[in-house]
């Protein structure tokens, strides 16, 4: 048997795009996860990919035989300042392939080797960064967020060199696109307004066909943007989620949560709390991911500009495609907005998405950020609090330092809930489905990590285990739910360059 066919539609772009290369073969490759329902999913034989032949194919020493493998191109804002030329210095675009439904996936192979934009860095990843990406994008797939997949996890065989010896690592990951707000930038940069252009139309084609069909199409197709980047940062929010370095080259025009690099999961609740070591300024804070996406919507609609009509006759085309960029970037409030009260009202168990409701999440956060308490504790406590009607016990787990802040609050829930009047069991129903009783903690993951590197992947499939099925009840791992302990506390959290 041999790899099923890929098509490789990037690589009819025109040759600016991208550079040509293979993957650098590793040493002695060896599969630690393979993600087999994923697999499945886009017509790949697991066993086949388990086996000597799959494995050395995953690992990039051998290649799909109608592969044609590239280096995507682009710029990007990295800390609002703006690098001309970054491009994946370490990732390796095989092809594409098609699920069931006929929606195109890109498979890259990311720690596969120096390419044309590895910028002086040696095109690996150590074997933590690939464990962590795989843990994260499958929790965040299994939270019901729009992210990139992990079908597969390999150790190299190598180290790599960073503050110390590491086992090399490849991760095999599975996006919808692996276009970025950079790509557009790299084109615009340059002044090339045709290949911004026949990027345009390419994702249009690919990932967001509606806009072919509207009267402006490239500015429906910044609209589309704006609308899946509003529900995917408040799907974030909804569950904690620290992107960490929300640069424009790290923002997928898909929709997608993508380079998960120093991600982190809020424990205490702190609209202020960063954990990515190079974060200095705090800028992509949890609380500022809105503002920020709204930013480097702002750089999109900036490359867009030229290729937008002017339906308006008394003004000068460049006046009417600023002010129609201006009013799709001005909708991102609304929309967000719109997204994330029906996230509070659900993860509350209401139904109605009134103010009352509303003002009840804001004072439930408030108190939750005086009082340091457990962001996933405390709202999957609320399931707890409805079945069983112990607030103490809820707010002592959830680390509230004074419980009977949650029970003044508890009472007011409680009255609402009353006075909506809906069936227990529905209550019951989007608390369980909205509030995750598992997440990636981030000492968990260090403890996988640390583990993994001296040989003992137990952990990490114990906490694969929970996180893909995040909204059952575990018995058997429930200390996997349990925020840490002091000495536990993950205060930072690293780049995997």
């Amino acid at each position: 048997m041999t790899f099923p066919a890929l098509e490789n539609s990037y690589a009819r772009l025109p040759e600016s795009f991208y550079a040509r290369i293979a993957p650098t073969p590793v040493a002695a490759p060896g599969l630690l996860r393979l993600n087999e329902a994923l697999a499945e999913r886009l017509g790949l034989d697991p066993a086949w990919l388990a086996s000597p032949e799959g494995i050395a194919m995953l690992a990039g020493n051998r290649l799909p035989e109608d592969a044609e493998p590239i280096a995507m191109a682009y710029a990007g804002h990295q800390f609002g300042n703006f690098v001309p030329s970054l491009g994946d210095g370490r990732a390796v675009l095989l092809g594409e392939r098609r699920d069931a439904e006929g929606i195109r996936y890109d498979i890259q192979l990311k720690g596969a080797g120096q390419t044309p934009f590895s910028r002086r860095g040696d095109g690996r990843s150590a074997l933590g960064p690939v464990l962590r990406e795989y843990l994260v994008s499958e929790a965040m797939a299994a939270l019901g967020i729009p992210t990139t997949r992990a079908l597969a996890a390999l150790a190299t065989g190598e180290s790599v060199y960073r503050e110390r010896p590491l086992p090399g690592g490849i991760l095999v990951r599975v996006a919808r696109c692996h276009v970025r707000v950079g790509t557009f930038e790299y084109f615009a940069q340059r002044g090339d307004e045709e290949a911004v252009r026949r990027l345009a139309d390419y994702v249009i084609e690919r990932v967001h066909p509606d806009a072919a069909a509207a009267e402006d199409p490239y500015r429906a197709l910044l609209d589309g943007v704006v609308e899946r980047q509003a529900g995917l940062i408040a799907q974030w929010l909804g569950v904690g989620f620290i992107h960490g370095v929300m640069n424009t080259d790290n923002t997928s025009i898909s929709g997608e949560t993508i380079d998960f690099g120093p991600c982190a999961f809020l424990d205490q609740y702190d609209p202020a709390k960063v954990f990515s070591s190079i974060d200095q300024g705090g800028r992509y804070a949890f609380g500022r991911q809105p503002g920020i996406a709204v930013w480097n919507l702002a750089r999109l609609a900036e490359t867009l500009l030229p290729l937008f009509s002017n339906p308006d006759a008394g003004t000068s085309d460049r006046d009417a495609q600023v002010a129609s960029a201006q009013a799709a970037l001005d909708s991102f409030e609304g929309r967000f907005e719109a997204h994330w009260r029906g996230i509070l009202h659900r993860k509350l168990g209401l139904a109605e998405r009134s103010e009352a409701g509303l003002a009840l999440a804001g004072e439930l956060l408030t108190a939750m950020a005086e009082q340091k308490a457990d962001f996933t504790l405390t709202f999957r406590g609320l399931l707890q609090a409805v079945e069983a009607g112990d607030d103490d016990d809820v707010a002592r787990r959830a680390g509230f330092g004074d419980p009977a802040a949650f029970g003044t609050w508890a009472a007011r829930w409680r009255a609402q809930l009353a006075e909506e009047g809906r069936p227990t069991e529905a209550i019951r129903n989007d608390l369980r489905s909205t509030n995750p009783a598992f997440i990636p903690r981030n000492h968990r993951i260090e403890q996988a990590i640390e583990a993994a590197i001296e040989g003992d992947l137990a952990p990490f499939e114990r906490l694969l285990a929970v996180v893909t099925r995040p909204y059952d009840d575990d018995s058997g791992r429930a200390e996997l739910a349990d925020g840490p302990e002091p000495h536990e506390v993950v205060r930072q959290t690293f780049c995997g360059t």
